[in-house]
């Protein structure tokens, strides 16, 4: 059993302390196989704010730790240093790697940086990124559970959220969905969701988008909690292929994170949209 701990929208320097104590006991108790961080892991990309980040990462002890920059990683207001040195803060707390790639027995995971100099918000992916993905997952092992970390969303469960998708995220989404993807995982708009995609767009084997909403921050979306998602997956299990996605929220009365909701996923058939995963997916965000 191979265990993912998703992490997305952290801000750091926003967060709230109680929280993050709260995510650090159930990466403790669960003990997962690897932790992505999916973009925005700062507020404004100041070096304490990065300096915080990287204390969360080390208290999360030995774990393998796999981290993409978000569009809030990059200088806001500090215009020279975002076009000459963009990912200065970053590369200085988690490496000179904007797309690392983990990978073990069980698991290919493959970081793609979607944030841009040129853009405030938006998110893209170049053809580049996109078919060396794709080479990457062509090379994927049968029992890999394979994965790809963008910070901006490729699918959208309101209308208000479609200006956010990743630009290009179709061309991506059918070419990774060819080269063998499972899930494209990703964070943003601080909304958690699991859509099923090939059914949506007519393609040949399952692909699926899973949304994070904000981990540990003040800036929570509407009435949500602070929630992050646990991804389990096992490569032996008797059958077909499947994987659960499970949401954790934050209980302000426990100060803990826990379980909400459970998306089990069906890797090796079309799942149909109106199936009841994907109606709870989409109706339970």
């Amino acid at each position: 059993m191979t265990l993912l701990l998703q992490i997305s929208d952290p801000h750091f320097g926003t967060e709230r302390p109680e929280v993050v104590e709260a995510l650090l006991q159930l990466a403790t108790r669960e003990q997962p196989d690897l932790a992505v961080l999916s973009g925005d892991i700062t507020q404004r990309a100041r070096r304490s704010q990065f300096a915080a980040a990287r204390a969360f990462v080390d208290r999360l002890g030995a774990m393998p730790v796999l981290v993409v920059p978000g569009n809030h990683d990059i200088p806001l207001f500090n215009v020279f240093a975002r076009v000459l040195c963009a990912y200065a803060n970053h590369r200085r707390v988690f490496g000179a790697e904007l797309e690392p790639v983990f990978e073990s027995r069980e698991l290919l995971v493959i970081g793609i940086n979607t944030s841009r100099r040129s853009r405030h918000t938006d998110g893209e992916v170049s053809m580049e990124q996109i078919e060396r993905a794709a080479r990457r997952l062509s090379l994927a092992t049968p029992l890999q559970l394979r994965v790809v970390v963008t910070h901006h969303p490729v699918a959208a469960v309101t209308a208000g959220d479609t200006r956010n998708l990743l630009h290009g995220h179709d061309q991506a989404i059918r070419r990774w969905a060819q080269a063998g993807a499972d899930l494209i995982v990703g964070g943003h708009i601080h909304l958690p969701y699991v859509l099923p995609l090939a059914s949506r767009m007519d393609i040949a084997r399952p692909v699926w988008a899973v949304q994070a909403g904000t981990a540990v921050s003040t800036r929570i979306r509407g009435q949500m909690s602070n929630s992050v998602n646990l991804i389990r997956y096992d490569a032996d299990a008797p059958g077909a292929r499947k994987a659960i996605v499970a949401r954790y929220d934050y209980d302000d009365a426990s100060q803990t994170f826990v379980p909400v909701l459970e998306h089990p996923l069906d890797l090796a058939g079309v799942v149909d949209v109106r199936s009841p995963v994907s109606e709870r997916a989409a109706g339970s965000p």
